[in-house]
This record gives structure tokens, C-alpha cells and sequence, in this order.
């Protein structure tokens, strides 16, 4: 059963409805877990992380006044509450900042063919078609890899491809919740979302199994 709507739920919420507060917190818990996660080194730290986003939460209700939709509200003062965490495991860089990941070509120029070519910019050769679901058999190894691919891109594309890609956030809400303008959204998106397929490309073409049997 989906959650009431905005005014109804923060009004039961402030009222001490414990029933209201646990359904919020089936609905929205595992998907703030996952965001802090991009933030902090580790799965506890990030659960301590959504702890005190939601005593945030409860203690600040009389001051949510709707300006915008009261999931964003929360989820606001999760990345807030992910990005001092992690600001104290590790050196970081101010968010403002363009990391080294956001320059550079998403995908390999020599993949392309050049200007002189009859077709410039195209394909030098056709990417090789990926196995079916069906025909990957490592599917656990998959998600593995794919854990190791989210965790090397650099913080702002890794945090806007979750929201995006995995929670589901409409772009203007990203934009809302990592104060980002629309264009800085979508360069990151499209940025995080090429280095994920580039690697996973090479990973799935590996792992298809070759006609005949044979590597």
C-alpha cells in the first residue's frame, strides 16, 4: 500500500502516529541505506547515517513547510547528513569542485573513426552483442563487478547515477537534492552511466560464451 499523501503523512508524523513513522520507514529506509552508502566506507556507517537522518527527521518536522515534496525534504537532509560523515573518514573534495573523473571522453576516441573517414565519427566496428540474461550464468560475479564500477567512479556521478538509475529521482529533484543546475545533472548522469557501460561491455563480452564452445 502506497504511502498518503504529503500533508497527511506529516501530519500524522507529527502527531506521534508510530503506525504513519513505520510505514515510512518500510518505503524509504533501503533506498536511503543504498544513498549513504556512496557517501561512507561502509554498510554500518552508513546505517548510523540513515539513523540520525531520521532523528533529523523527527525533530525538524515542525519545520517542514512543503515547499517541496516531503520525500526530497528527507532525503535532503540524508545527503547531508552522508556528506559530513564521510567529509570526517577521508580527505575530501568540496562538492562544488569538478573532479578529474568529470573531464576526459566517456568513451575510447580510437573506437571511432576520424574526420577524414567517409563516415566520421562512427563506429570503427559495431560493439558485440550481449548474451541474454539467460546466458549469463555468473549473474552474482555481474553484480560484483558492477559494485566495483560504482565504487571507482568519482562521487558526484556515483551519487546522481543512485539517485537517478537506482531510487528512481526525477532529474529536478536530483537537481534539488545536490544543488546542481539541469546541465550539470545530465553531463554527470551521462558521464557515469557511459563508464558503466564501457566497463560492463567488456566484462559481458568476456563472459559470453563463444559459438562452437570455444574461448
Amino acid at each position: 500500500m502506497s504511502l498518503p499523501p504529503d500533508g497527511i503523512l506529516v501530519a500524522a508524523l507529527r502527531a506521534g502516529d508510530d503506525t504513519a513513522f513505520a510505514r515510512v520507514l518500510d518505503e524509504w529506509s533501503s533506498s536511503m541505506l543504498r544513498l549513504a552508502r556512496s557517501f561512507v566506507s561502509t554498510h554500518a556507517t552508513a546505517e548510523e547515517v540513515v539513523q540520525d537522518t531520521w532523528l533529523a527527521v523527527l525533530k525538524g518536522l515542525a519545520g517542514f513547510e512543503g515547499r517541496s515534496a516531503f520525500r526530497t525534504w528527507v532525503y535532503r537532509i540524508l545527503v547531508t547528513t552522508a556528506k559530513k560523515r564521510g567529509a570526517r573518514e577521508r580527505r575530501s573534495i568540496p562538492w562544488s569542485s569538478v573532479t578529474p573523473g568529470d573531464h576526459g571522453p566517456t568513451v575510447d576516441p580510437a573506437r571511432f573513426r576520424g574526420h577524414d573517414d567517409r563516415y566520421p565519427g562512427g563506429w570503427r566496428e559495431f560493439p558485440a552483442a550481449w548474451a541474454s540474461p539467460e546466458e549469463i550464468t555468473l549473474s552474482v560475479e555481474i553484480h560484483r563487478v558492477l559494485g566495483e564500477i560504482l565504487d571507482e567512479l568519482p562521487e558526484r556521478q556515483r551519487v546522481v547515477l543512485a539517485l537517478r538509475d537506482v531510487e528512481g529521482h526525477t532529474a529536478r529533484e536530483v537537481c534539488e537534492l545536490l544543488d546542481l543546475t539541469p546541465a550539470n545533472q545530465r553531463v554527470l548522469l551521462h558521464r557515469a552511466r557511459a563508464v558503466v557501460r564501457e566497463r560492463l561491455a567488456g566484462y559481458l563480452t568476456a563472459a559470453t560464451p563463444v559459438e562452437g564452445g570455444r574461448p
